[in-house]
């Protein structure tokens, strides 16, 4: 899979990237000011950042809209300018095409995983890897159903039914009559309220159960 790289640079650094980018595996796009709000940004893999540029804060604003990707920064040996802003890995020039070409396929590869394996509710987050609900300093450990639970009425957005809920999860026929997700809801309900007294995690209703 090419991943196309979203590129923050000075105009040294660009015509660099140019001269080379046909031996390169992934497609170049260049930051520009008047082009930057036509971006796909669905379709950009990676950041590739010059240091020598993060001295402008309006790009640093730009890159700060897209903290979600994965980021590389490229720093001269000797250079003394400092970053605030949050990056995945540094490279040291001078970097060979083999080395900025591992660097960004591991900086995708792991970006992808942490976000597989973690998720973001209400002021909660799941560690799938972990098995664990956690709240701050406070978690609790799940099966795997609960987190099969959990993800499925918090991605569909809206109430699921019973029938709705068996269906997708235990694979049983949707006219089946069992008691398996009201045990399954009550006890993950009680677990969330013992340990982080919140009765509203799972909202159940007329038309079925959400997050």
């Amino acid at each position: 899979m090419k991943s196309s790289l979203l590129i923050f640079g000075t105009k040294n650094f660009n015509n660099s990237l140019n001269e080379i980018k046909e031996y390169l595996n992934f497609p170049l796009i260049f930051y520009d000011k008047n082009n930057f709000s036509k971006i796909s940004f669905a379709s950009i893999n990676c950041l590739l950042v010059d240091i020598e540029i993060c001295s402008d804060i309006n790009i640093l604003s730009c890159i700060s809209e897209i903290k979600n990707k994965p980021l590389l920064l490229i720093k001269k040996p000797n250079s003394t300018i400092s970053t605030d802003f949050f990056c995945d890995d540094t490279a040291m020039l001078p970097l060979s095409l083999i080395e900025i070409s591992n660097k960004i396929s591991n900086l995708i590869i792991v970006k992808k995983f942490n976000q597989n394996s973690s998720i973001k509710i209400k002021e909660y987050e799941i560690d799938k890897n972990e098995r664990k609900l956690r709240k701050g300093n406070i978690s609790i450990v799940l099966t795997e159903k609960e987190i099969q639970l959990i993800e499925l009425l918090f991605n569909e957005k809206k109430p699921l039914p019973k029938n709705s809920i068996l269906t997708k999860i235990w694979k049983y026929a949707d006219n089946t009559d069992t008691h398996t997700v009201e045990t399954h809801i009550y006890r993950l309900r009680k677990k969330i309220l013992q340990k982080f007294k919140d009765n509203f995690f799972i909202i159940s209703s007329s038309l079925g159960y959400t997050i």
